[in-house]
């Protein structure tokens, strides 16, 4: 029988096809199902009538019960409005409205008792509910939904007559069509060991509970159903990748990766490294192809852990590429990797972005054709169809989340079997994150900084304290140190007062003048080249202070730069902060991280002030971020679509993630295709997910 959730949304009664396409430009609600899973952002409770004595000034929505003893018209023009006296004998308000106001007059009665629900508001001393919610109270019927659910509408909908309440009668008014005809999507075995109740009550639970009981079971269902699904998939996912996706046998370190390890390895690796290289040596030793997460905070040295991997690669005859987001990244690569390979090395690196000379670009396309460029640097350059290797066995993949499904798929295409794939992020991610967004990949941590660093000191001052800033700027230049100074924006905003780039840099000038202090400027609207010039000026020492907005967050390693001056700190998130922070703290000597913001703070920036100052540590960082802000602002991952989490939170929610996750690598171990009878549900909405996924052309 066809599943009446995949019915079209046209077809409810009350919807039709304009509205329907409003319910689909808006929302993305094409289906019944979709318009199921649209679930409130909070709800009311309407079983409790509230006295207007007891209104005090910060009370949400509430329901009150009384009689109209009167109307008003007041105002002129556009300031026109209905106002109504409503009284409940404790004692009165007024009632507003700025719409209908003809229609209202006519429809309410003075003498009849109303049920009002709104959110009171004071008004010249007075409470007020404008535009309430009116009901007469003697003709009420006994309500079938006691927890009033509240949708998210946009101006749109709403001018469509879609608004929350709309919402809620189509949801309710789709149940009673379909309610008998949902199916259930996990075994009787999960549902009986986790106690979970069904997926009808459920689902019409998540919408309209009866008591506060009802929507826990309801919650708790629907959040492990939705982890397991995820986790499920990205299983799935990886044995798939494993049954069908071969990969290069790396088997032997030969001379490429003694020789350097043992001659020119410039310092000695931390243990965390040698354990991460370890880890990835012995999935590129297998028969399968490697997916590999490799996470390491800013200034960790994943790089070289890079080098070292592609020396592997050479060793056994094959050619590695790293693709990073951005052309200073790719070039922070490129020189980091020449460098310590030195100038004398026989091994071949090359930079390819999209500002490499034309003639430069056709002599690597060759010699990576032919075989005689081993590693090779570069942005989506490298994904261009005339980019071909002649045997390519090791991709890297800078700050995965920065590209496109399609896009990393392509890079993987470029040999046969694909290469083996290693994925680095300067971004920490928490385990509940890693395993929710990347629980498909084998994940490698490097949570260890080189022995010769010193923690970088971060303090927060505020912008009236500049003859303090000043002084730690002069000091340090003094010694010979060199100073970032970040501002959030190029130019002046008409709707943010924040000082910007340029005043900034005029400011600056000013107070750091020629000839005894010298000071850059990049910001993201130069041309490449000139942002270069400046960037290369600033490491060779030429300049003491690089104004800049935030395009030196990522790729940029001066270890002679000691003071990180983050001016309007608040208005940057807490991993943007911690990223700025590493940019310096990279040589030996002690470096220090100024936090500069005005008096206003909120909540939330009292909050990534006093965690900047805290701790250095990323993870604790990262964790902190993702309960501020949630998962869905994490960079990337609401871009890239692979968190598309609708009831759980995985800031709350790790017990039930692991439970999930548990239950998912069970069912394939004892299962692997998904075929017994009581699983066969399971399968069914698994493969709709992974023919709607879009990492689904990557495993087929």
């Amino acid at each position: 029988m066809k599943n009446l959730l995949h019915t079209s949304i046209e077809y409810l009664k009350g919807v039709g096809p304009a509205r329907a396409e409003v319910l689909k430009s808006e929302y993305g609600i094409r289906t019944f199902e979709d318009l199921i899973s649209y679930y409130p952002y909070k709800y009311i409770d309407k079983t409790k009538i509230y006295k207007i004595s007891e209104i005090v000034d910060d009370s949400a929505y509430i329901q009150i019960k009384g009689k109209i003893t009167g109307f008003d018209m007041v105002g002129h023009g556009r300031a026109k409005r209905l106002v109504a006296n409503f009284s409940d004998g404790t004692s009165e308000v007024e009632l507003v409205w700025f719409n209908s106001i003809k229609w209202m007059q006519e429809s309410l009665k003075l003498g009849l008792e109303y049920l009002v629900f709104g959110k009171p508001t004071i008004f010249n001393r007075k409470f007020s509910f404008t535009h309430p919610e009116m009901e007469i109270y003697n003709q009420r019927e006994a309500n079938p939904i006691p927890f009033h659910p509240l949708y998210n509408t946009s101006e749109k909908s709403k001018k469509r007559g879609i608004d929350s309440k709309a919402l809620s009668k189509l949801i309710y008014q789709m149940f009673l069509q379909v309610q008998s005809h949902i199916p259930e999507n996990l075994s009787q075995e999960i549902l009986e060991k986790n106690r979970l109740v069904s997926r009808e009550y459920a689902l019409f639970n998540k919408h309209f509970p009866k008591n506060v009981d009802e929507y826990r079971k309801a919650n708790y269902r629907l959040k492990f159903e939705e982890l397991f699904f995820n986790q499920l998939k990205l299983l799935k996912t990886r044995q798939i990748r494993i049954q069908n996706i071969k990969g290069h046998s790396f088997e032997k370190v030969g001379e490429a990766f003694q020789n350097f390890y043992h001659n020119n390895l410039p310092f000695e690796l931390t243990d965390a490294q040698k354990r991460v290289i370890k880890e990835i040596r012995a999935d590129m030793r297998g028969p399968t192809q490697m997916n590999r997460l490799l996470q390491g905070d800013v200034g960790s040295g994943k790089t070289i852990v890079a080098l070292l991997v592609m020396l592997i690669a050479i060793d056994n005859d094959f050619q590695s590429c790293i693709m990073a987001p951005t052309e200073v990244l790719a070039q922070q690569h490129f020189y980091t990797i020449s460098k310590l390979l030195g100038d004398d090395s026989e091994i071949k690196v090359e930079l390819l972005t999209g500002s490499t000379k034309a003639a430069q670009k056709r002599k690597i396309k060759e010699q990576l054709q032919s075989g005689e460029l081993k590693i090779v640097v570069g942005t989506h350059a490298l994904l261009e169809d005339d980019v071909i290797f002649e045997n390519l066995g090791l991709t890297i993949i800078d700050e995965q989340h920065r590209f496109g499904v399609a896009q990393r798929a392509k890079l993987w295409m470029k040999n046969t079997p694909p290469p083996h794939v290693l994925v680095m992020t300067a971004t920490p991610i928490p385990r509940t994150l890693a395993m929710t967004l990347f629980g498909d990949l084998s994940v490698s941590v490097i949570d260890e900084l080189p022995k010769n660093r010193k923690p970088i000191k971060t303090v927060h001052f505020f912008d009236n304290n500049r003859l303090k800033i000043q002084g730690l700027m002069k000091n340090e230049i003094e010694k010979g140190r060199q100073i970032y100074v970040v501002f959030p924006l190029i130019e002046e905003s008409q709707t943010i007062d924040l000082k910007h780039l340029e005043e900034g840099f005029d400011a600056l000038s000013r107070d750091f003048p020629l000839p005894k202090y010298a000071i850059g400027q990049v910001h993201g609207r130069m041309k490449p080249e000139e942002k270069e010039y400046e960037m290369n000026r600033f490491k060779k020492g030429e300049t003491d202070i690089l104004v800049s907005t935030t395009v030196i967050e990522v790729g940029v390693d001066v270890p002679n730069a000691s003071v990180m001056v983050i001016e309007d700190a608040q208005r940057f998130g807490l991993l943007q902060l911690h990223q700025l922070r590493g940019r310096v703290g990279r040589g030996a000597e002690q470096s220090y991280c100024v936090l500069v913001t005005n008096y206003e703070l909120s909540k939330e920036g009292k909050e990534r002030i006093a965690a900047m100052v805290k701790t250095n540590d990323g993870f604790e960082i990262a964790n902190l971020d993702l309960k501020i802000r949630g998962p869905g602002d994490i960079e990337g991952t609401r871009q890239s679509g692979l968190l598309d989490l609708k009831v759980a939170d995985i800031s709350k929610d790790e017990q039930i993630l692991l439970l999930a996750r548990n239950y998912a690598q069970d069912l394939l171990e004892q299962d692997p295709e998904i075929e017994k009878v009581e699983n066969i549900r399971i399968k069914e909405f698994l493969n709709e997910i992974l023919v709607k996924s879009k990492d689904w052309s990557l495993i087929s």
